[in-house]
């Protein structure tokens, strides 16, 4: 059985979406040499955060369901 390219689309928006909706944000930190002076070396750690908005995630969510449903109905018809 092919795979459709809109049911291939909708899985992915759909499971991006519940993700976006599963998980509110995601930190992760770099690390930055502040100085370097002989042996000694002073590091900076900095957090970074990526916030998902939940609205986005629910719009995802429900297209990705939609193209699914169109990709399907569609691959029966045919």
């Amino acid at each position: 059985m092919k795979m459709r390219p809109l049911v291939v689309i909708g899985l992915i928006l759909a499971v991006l979406g519940l993700v976006a909706l599963a998980v509110p944000s995601i930190t992760f930190f770099t690390s930055e040499r502040v100085a370097d002076v002989g042996f000694f070396t002073i590091d900076m750690s900095r957090p970074h955060t990526i916030v998902f908005n939940p609205i986005v995630g629910g719009v995802a969510l429900a297209a990705g369901i939609v193209l699914v449903l169109v990709g399907l109905l569609r691959s029966g018809s045919a």
